[in-house]
């Protein structure tokens, strides 16, 4: 008997990035751990929740480094050196252990609990200034009038540098995160800023995050140069990437819902549980960056050898019918809302606290001081970014009246 062929799934055209919820249903049905051959290469990709939560939570067994999926004798020492690649992307988000460890433990300083709620009227405010420039009626763009900026400005001032340079700094991370625009040449601007944020730094030190890390690699916590410019361009990128999609998004959700939202009005209270659901229903985060097999591993029935590539679907496992009741329902209401959109495990997301204490200001900011906020374009018609990583909108036009 012949071997039924596998259906072909295209996960990378635009109608695809609009709406991938039928696509990843399907593909787990399918099967929740699925091979997939692609112009970039093979990979195995889960979309099945249980299969994810083993996958981020065993670090053993499935690793961020390639290299350490080979024997110790053929491991090069590639992290020592200094071309841009390595720059931009030897960072915490793709080391293990221990060096994962230890570079996580010298930043999660900045994003303690106590720090993060000491920033609430700091976030506060700039929501408020943010809706003060918005003109008092007609159509803007929301991402750019207020879901970017607000938390550009934050992680900002968090690292000591001008936050009028904000719009450099979404043109690095577009290209960063999506390839946009002439990458080379931006990425190169992008270190440059860094190197001389860093060089500033070191003849005078403020009490900023940059010089942070700066005096952790002198009191011998061991960062190196690289090091410290490749968790400034993380903390730049992932600081309020997630941000900005936590905001827009989940506001998309509530302007198609709008029963949901004259609910969120007449009870804050619910905010916090509207931002787990949020990032349940249309995440901010689709794909995680890969992992490797440490070792040939079983998982959800398939045999996935040493060495090879997976990739987990974030905005897939989080809408899990095995998981979640009615995973297609949008439901502020929903309780002990488990997602994965900030990761599980060692690298789970640093700074998801920030997120969310954001992503609750800016939600109730905007819905109580713009009453009359509308979608100016249908839901169908939002573009979304052109990226397999990032969940997110190129632009989220509205249309409103504002209370002073």
């Amino acid at each position: 008997m012949s071997k039924q062929k596998q259906k072909i799934y295209d996960i990378t055209n635009s109608s695809f990035r609009a709406n991938p919820f039928e696509t990843y249903t399907d593909i787990r049905n399918d099967n929740p751990v699925m091979h997939f051959n692609t112009t970039q290469g093979t990979f195995w990709f889960v979309t099945g929740y249980e299969e994810a939560k083993i996958v981020l939570s065993d670090n053993k067994r499935f690793v961020k480094s390639y290299e350490n999926t080979l024997p110790e004798d053929q491991r090069s020492s590639s992290g020592a050196d200094s071309d841009l690649f390595t720059v931009l992307y030897h960072n915490m988000l793709d080391m293990d252990p221990p060096d994962h460890t230890r570079l996580r433990g010298i930043v999660s300083k900045a994003f303690t609990n106590r720090r993060i709620q000491e920033m609430a009227p700091r976030i506060q405010e700039i929501a408020d200034e943010l809706i003060d420039n918005f003109p008092q009626h007609g159509q803007i763009d929301l991402i750019d009038n207020y879901a970017f900026p607000l938390p550009i400005i934050v992680i900002a001032e968090i690292l000591g540098i001008p936050t009028a340079d904000r719009d450099k700094f979404r043109l690095w991370s577009n290209s960063f995160i999506d390839g946009a625009g002439d990458y080379m040449r931006n990425m190169m601007d992008f270190i440059q800023y860094i190197a001389h944020a860093v060089q500033s730094r070191r003849t005078d030190p403020k009490g900023d995050l940059i010089s942070a890390l700066i005096q952790a690699e002198e009191n011998g916590e061991h960062l190196t140069e690289q090091e410290i410019y490749s968790m400034i361009v993380l903390l730049i990128v992932a600081g309020h990437e997630t941000t900005v999609n936590l905001i827009s998004n989940g506001v998309v959700a509530l302007l198609e819902h709008p029963e949901k939202l004259t609910q969120l009005r007449q009870n804050l209270d619910l905010t916090e549980n509207a931002i787990e659901e949020f990032l349940r229903y249309n995440g901010a985060v689709d794909h995680t960056t890969a992992r490797y097999a440490a070792e040939d591993v079983m998982l959800g029935g398939q045999l996935i050898p040493r060495g090879s590539g997976i990739i987990i679907s974030l905005v897939a496992v989080n809408r899990d019918p095995r998981n979640f009741q009615n995973p297609a329902d949008f439901d502020i209401n929903r309780e002990n809302t488990k997602h994965l959109g900030f990761g599980y495990g060692v690298h789970y997301c640093l700074g998801a606290p920030l997120a969310r204490l954001e992503g609750k200001i800016a939600v109730n900011t905007l819905i109580q001081r713009v009453p009359d906020l509308k979608l100016a374009v249908p839901a169908s018609k939002l573009e979304y970014r052109n990226s397999t990583v990032i969940r997110g909108l190129v632009r989220l036009p509205v249309q409103y009246n504002k209370r002073n």
